[in-house]
C-alpha cells in the first residue's frame, strides 16, 4: 500500500493524529502534477485545521484553488467564525440541495464534519452515504453511527471497510472504535489495535487516548493515567487528553486542585468544547440548587459518573 501511494506517509500521519509530521512530510514531497499537488495539499491543510491554525488555511486557500481545497476553506470558516456559522450552514444546505460532485470526497468529508459539529448526525450520514468508494467517508460513517448508538449499522459499514481493505489504518481504527463501543472482551482487542499502531508507526495523543480509554473502561485507571501523562507530554493542550485526565483524577480520588487544574486548562485552550459547555451547565445548575455553596464546593458535587457520561 505504501509503495503504490506517494502520499502514504502524509495520509497515515494525519489519520494517526501526528499532524506536524503530516505537514512536514507534505512540504518535503515535491510533485509537478496539479492533481497530485492538490491531493497532497488537502491533507496538509487539514492537518493545520487539526492544529487550530485556521489563519494558515484562510490565508493560503483562495478563489482560484481547487474544489477540494475550497471545501477545506469552508470548514476553516466554520471553525474560526462562530458568529457566521448559521450563514455558513445555510450556504452548505443550499449546496447539498443542488448537484453535488460525489467524486469530491473532500467536500463530502468537510460537509459531514460541519454537520457532525452541529450534532446534526442525520445530515452528516446523508452526506457520507453519497460517497461510492472513499474509505475515509466510510470510517466517518462508522464514527457517526456509533455516536448515535446504531451499533448494528456501524457493524455493516465496518464490514464493507474490511472487505475493501482490511489492513488499512482507517479500517483498523474503525475496528478499534467499534470494539470500544461493544465493550467487554472487545476492549482488550481495541487496546491491542492501538498498541500495534504505536509499535508500527509512533505513539500519538490519539492512539494513547484510545488505549487509555480502553483501560479506564476495564477499571485500570492507574495504568490509563500513565498513558494520559505520556500523551500530555506530546501535546499539553490536547482536549481529549485533558478530558480523560479529568475523569481519571476523579476515579483515583485526586484532590480538587488537581482536577480543577485540568478543567481550567481545558477551558483556557478549548473554551468552546462541548465538554466545557456541559460542565458549565452542571456547575450552574448546582449553584442554583445550593446557592449558599461557593463555586469550589459546587465543583466537588459533580460526580465522576457525570463526567464519564460527557466523555
Amino acid at each position: 500500500m505504501a509503495g503504490s501511494d506517494p502520499f502514504f506517509e502524509v495520509k497515515n500521519a494525519f489519520y494517526l493524529g501526528n499532524y506536524q509530521h503530516c505537514i512536514n512530510e507534505a512540504q518535503k514531497t515535491k510533485v509537478s502534477d496539479p492533481l497530485l499537488k492538490a491531493e497532497r495539499d488537502v491533507f496538509m491543510y487539514r492537518a493545520y485545521l487539526a492544529q487550530r491554525k485556521y489563519a494558515v488555511v484562510l490565508d493560503e486557500i483562495h478563489s482560484a484553488s481547487s474544489p477540494e481545497l475550497q471545501a477545506i476553506r469552508l470548514f476553516a470558516d466554520y471553525l474560526s467564525n462562530e458568529a457566521d456559522r448559521p450563514s455558513i450552514i445555510k450556504t452548505l444546505d443550499g449546496k447539498m440541495s443542488g448537484s453535488v460532485d460525489i467524486a469530491n470526497s473532500t467536500f463530502l468529508l468537510m460537509a459531514a464534519s460541519i454537520y457532525f459539529h452541529e450534532q446534526s448526525f442525520g445530515s452528516a450520514l446523508r452526506v457520507l452515504r453519497q460517497s461510492e468508494s472513499s474509505l475515509e467517508c466510510a470510517a466517518m460513517m462508522v464514527q457517526t453511527l456509533l455516536k448515535i448508538n446504531r451499533v448494528d449499522l456501524a457493524r455493516k459499514e465496518l464490514k464493507r471497510m474490511q472487505e475493501a481493505d482490511d489492513d488499512a489504518t482507517l479500517t483498523q481504527l474503525a475496528l478499534a472504535w467499534f470494539n470500544m463501543t461493544v465493550g467487554g472482551e472487545k476492549l482488550q482487542d481495541a487496546f491491542y489495535i492501538y498498541q500495534e499502531m504505536c509499535d508500527k508507526y509512533t505513539t500519538t495523543p490519539l492512539l494513547l487516548n484510545g488505549q487509555a480509554t480502553c483501560l479506564m473502561l476495564q477499571g485500570k485507571v492507574d495504568d490509563a493515567e500513565s498513558l494520559l501523562q505520556e500523551a500530555q507530554e506530546k501535546d499539553s493542550n490536547n482536549p481529549e487528553t485533558l478530558i480523560n485526565l479529568i475523569v481519571a483524577s476523579q476515579h483515583l480520588g485526586k484532590s480538587f486542585e488537581v482536577t480543577n487544574r485540568y478543567i481550567s486548562q481545558l477551558k483556557d485552550a478549548h473554551n468552546k468544547h462541548c465538554f466545557v459547555g456541559d460542565y458549565t451547565t452542571k456547575v450552574n445548575r448546582s449553584l442554583l440548587a445550593v446557592p449558599k455553596l461557593g463555586q469550589q464546593r459546587c465543583n466537588l458535587l459533580l460526580s465522576s459518573v457525570n463526567l464519564i457520561e460527557d466523555v
